[in-house]
């Protein structure tokens, strides 16, 4: 993997031979990944895991055509293949009158904020050996464990890099440290699985190790011997470690590309109150740390905070330029690139906190249903038809019960957000973060 001057001079390359090969525009994003990731299961080394990898994609504009094209071989010879491959391939692309590069006054420059991005310590293999060891004997001393499917610990270096012939270069590099327990709780046919995991950007914001495997563990046999649910309308509360889908959901319908497409719920709604007044929805992509944190997006325009619902009203699409050009818009600094032309992803996403507890948000459900895990994508992005296989556990007279599973929960997401009220347990660590969620009469079906 290139170190990031280089990068950036590797894709400022790329960039030329495009130029010279008869390219009208270019761009070139290059990404690398260093990591190391060592797995134990049942006190034993299992795997040792060294990877490494880069790739470079190149985008040519020809006019009104334009065409993407990747490779892995980043010599001299490979990339000036590569460039006139794409000139080639755009030759014969259909016109796009949308397709181009960001507007040049838009484009970000340096100075660039301080992210704090890249932990300079070193990690040992020895090291992440004993923090995966940690976390699975934790998992394992919690009563009622009865296996593990092991427990892992990871470091990794990334390093991303943008070039444009209009002018714009910059790099930007981070680093990651992850410790997972995955454990099974119970005999027999009643066995149980579920898991923990922290991810980081610097090793020494990690929990302890033995904190993460005792909480693995105490979620496995808290889903002992489940019951089924009965079939009804009810109240649903989504627990943190399953809210950030609602989210998700949200950002695909307030994508740029499925506007223009005209293939999103939300479309002809912005502006609109879709939410209760007092929910928030931000995304801070300069947060130091941040798991989702970066300067500029993947077209070069400088990222910021901003708030995507506010006074629970949808307060813009995210675009990257071509939808942006489509809509009659400008382009919003949330261009993600990936092997083609640009998406559109957020950076560290947060439902801020309401002013109940947790204990408070249910305390009136006198039936309902706290959801810890969800299965299956059925959300139909057009409509907002939303079902999804689920498991958690009985709310009773306003306290959490026994473990439930096998049931599924439905609505439309139009509704769903017009209904939800937020707890105030938010914590930030995971890139798109809610506090517990509740939704008010929501279909479930179980038996």
């Amino acid at each position: 993997m290139l170190e990031p001057d280089k990068a950036l001079e590797r894709a400022a390359a790329l960039v030329d031979l495009a130029r010279r090969a008869g390219a009208d525009a270019a761009d070139a994003a290059y990404s690398g990944n260093m990591s190391e990731t060592i797995q134990v299961r049942l006190e034993k080394l299992e795997e040792v895991e060294r990877s490494e990898g880069e790739h470079v994609t190149l985008r040519v504009f020809c006019g009104a055509r334009s065409a993407s094209i990747g490779s892995s071989d980043l010599g001299d010879a490979a990339l000036a293949e590569l460039a006139q491959r794409a000139i080639d391939m755009a030759r014969a692309a259909p016109e796009d009158r949308y397709a181009g590069l960001a507007p040049a006054e838009l484009l970000g420059s340096a100075p660039w904020a301080d992210l704090d991005m890249s932990d300079p310590r070193a990690v040992s293999p020895e090291h992440l050996r004993d923090l995966a060891r940690e976390a699975e004997d934790a998992a394992r001393s919690v009563e009622g464990i009865t296996n593990s499917d092991g427990a892992a610990a990871s470091a990794s270096r990334s390093v991303a890099a943008l070039a444009t012939s209009h002018g714009f270069g910059a790099v930007h590099s981070g680093t990651s440290h992850a410790i997972s327990a995955t454990v099974v709780a119970g005999e027999g046919a009643d066995k149980q699985r579920d898991h923990a995991w922290r991810q980081v950007r610097h090793a020494a914001d990690l929990p302890a190790p033995h904190s993460i495997g005792t909480l693995a563990g105490e979620r496995a046999v808290a889903r002992l011997r489940p019951a089924k649910l009965k079939s009804g309308q009810m109240t649903v509360v989504f627990d943190p470690r399953v809210g950030g889908t609602l989210l998700g959901h949200l950002v695909s319908a307030l994508s740029g590309p499925s506007i223009a497409r005209r293939v999103s719920f939300l479309l002809d709604r912005l502006g609109d109150t879709l939410f209760d007044p007092a929910i928030v929805i931000e995304e801070d992509p300069l947060r130091p740390r941040g798991l989702r944190s970066r300067p500029f997006d993947g077209e070069g325009l400088a990222t910021r905070p901003r708030k995507l619902v506010e006074n629970g009203k949808v307060t813009t699409w995210l675009m990257e330029s071509a939808s942006a050009r489509q809509l009659g818009l400008a382009p919003t600094g949330h261009a993600s690139r990936g092997g083609g032309a640009p998406g559109v992803t957020v950076g560290n996403l947060v439902l801020a906190a309401g002013s109940q507890s947790r204990g408070e948000l249910i305390a009136d459900i006198a039936h309902g249903v706290l959801v810890t895990e969800l299965i299956g994508q059925g959300v139909n992005p057009v409509t907002g038809d939303y079902s999804r296989g689920a498991s958690g556990f009985r709310i009773e007279n306003g306290e959490i019960a026994g473990p439930v599973a096998e049931f599924t929960v439905a609505g439309n997401l139009i509704d769903m957000f017009a209904r939800l009220r937020a707890a105030d347990d938010l914590e930030v660590y995971r890139g798109i973060d809610t506090p517990t969620l509740r939704i008010d009469a929501m279909s479930v079906a179980g038996d």
